[in-house]
């Protein structure tokens, strides 16, 4: 991520995506502060986890301290086991394939597909008709020798993936799916929330997240079983409060009360912070609509998007310059860019493990741009990062 230029005064730094702290964080906090609940323990970690639970319709919730630890506890309470392999989607943060390293797993990428830039339901049937087969009623990866175990959709940048294909293949193939959720809180896929499609989700709240509770994570489930295990997980997997008795390994995961708190005063603005986030991405739209070399993502008729980053490919032919060389133009400006990430399957962290053909993700990350949609974006902000965008495509 660029980093604000030394030159630029703290009132013209326009930052990619900042935390809105602006309804009750403080009395919230401060609640906590002065009743000593300030640990994993106290009122607001079950507040904010039944919050979340209504606003997707899960059953059950269980805070976690990260996004990525509520994906490496769904992968254990779903049963991957070492040696098994996670088909995950190949366009996104490293956190969901290292999760699936930690449980001992591999992960297999699947490459976007060019419209919405989602995992690809063809890519993944095609790899499991084509590269896979079955034995002794489980199916393996015939390159590998790996079983294959799970399906891992990611809901990039806010737009949820076309999920019903998934699903399809997951029952045909007898697989899970664990939805990679975290940077699409309050979308929808075909009037079902994400998160609430799979058989168990994860969310993250970090602090470019729409909301934030500073750093934490949720995992989300109609498994009753599956929760209860998780739940325990994160505790250290405590069997007895008094005597500290453990019968198997846990973890510290569980989210503090204080950053329940604030989790809870950012659900209150949810329905505000999306509409916010969707009306910066509609100004955005329509102002580069006559721009040559300027391609905003678009929104799939059966979706509704969070639109959480708002992300645009740029056509160095067209522009008149490459997604990069425009990053370091607007940085001169004070204006923070970031492109997408390297593609999974070209990680050196992630070496050996197999892929699709992923040549749609690869040139999407070369052309890709993140431009600032903050929540509390002001106006005159916003059009100051279309001028200069504008201003230096007719300079070149």
């Amino acid at each position: 991520m660029s980093s604000k230029p030394q030159t630029i005064t703290e009132d013209l730094f326009i930052p990619l995506c900042a935390p809105e702290i602006r309804g009750n964080e403080w009395k919230y906090v401060k609640e906590c502060l002065d009743t000593n609940w300030v640990s994993t323990v106290g009122s607001f970690v079950e507040r904010f986890e039944l919050e979340v639970a209504a606003a997707i319709g899960a059953e059950h919730t269980v805070a976690t301290n990260s996004g990525t630890a509520a994906l490496h506890i769904a992968l254990l309470v779903a049963g991957i086991q070492p040696d098994d392999e996670v088909l995950v989607s190949t366009l996104t943060f490293i956190a969901p394939a290292n999760a699936v390293r930690y449980v001992g797993a591999y992960p297999v990428f699947i490459d976007a597909e060019p419209a919405h830039w989602q995992m690809d339901p063809q890519k993944v049937e095609d790899f499991l008709k084509r590269d896979c087969k079955w034995l002794s009623g489980a199916l393996y990866n015939r390159r590998s020798g790996r079983r294959v175990r799970a399906l891992l959709p990611v809901h990039i940048l806010g737009h949820p993936v076309c999920m019903d294909p998934i699903l399809e293949l997951a029952r045909e193939y007898g697989l899970t799916v664990i939805e990679d959720a975290t940077e699409s809180l309050g979308a929808s896929y075909k009037g079902r929330a994400v998160g609430h499609i799979g058989d168990i989700a994860c969310f993250s709240f970090n602090g470019n997240k729409l909301i934030t509770t500073g750093g934490g994570g949720m995992i989300a489930t109609d498994n009753e079983e599956w929760a209860r295990t998780a739940n325990h997980l994160t505790t250290q997997a405590k069997d007895d409060a008094l005597e500290y008795v453990h019968s198997e390994i846990g973890y510290n995961y569980r989210l503090t009360n204080i950053q329940a708190a604030v989790g809870v005063a950012q659900m209150e603005r949810l329905d505000s912070y999306i509409e916010a986030k969707r009306r910066i991405a509609a100004i955005y739209s329509k102002a580069f609509r006559p721009v040559a070399g300027i391609t905003p993502l678009q929104e799939a008729a059966w979706a509704r998007s969070a639109c959480w980053m708002y992300t645009v490919l740029i056509d160095a032919g067209e522009f008149g310059m490459s997604s990069r060389r425009l990053l370091r133009e607007l940085d001169e400006s004070g204006i923070q860019t970031r492109p997408l990430w390297q593609p999974l399957h070209l990680s050196k962290a992630h070496a050996g493990s197999t892929a699709t053909d992923c040549s749609v993700a690869e040139q999407l990350n070369r052309c890709a741009l993140s431009l600032p949609c903050s929540v509390g974006l002001a106006p005159a902000s916003q059009q100051r990062v279309i001028d200069r965008i504008v201003g230096i495509q007719r300079k070149h």
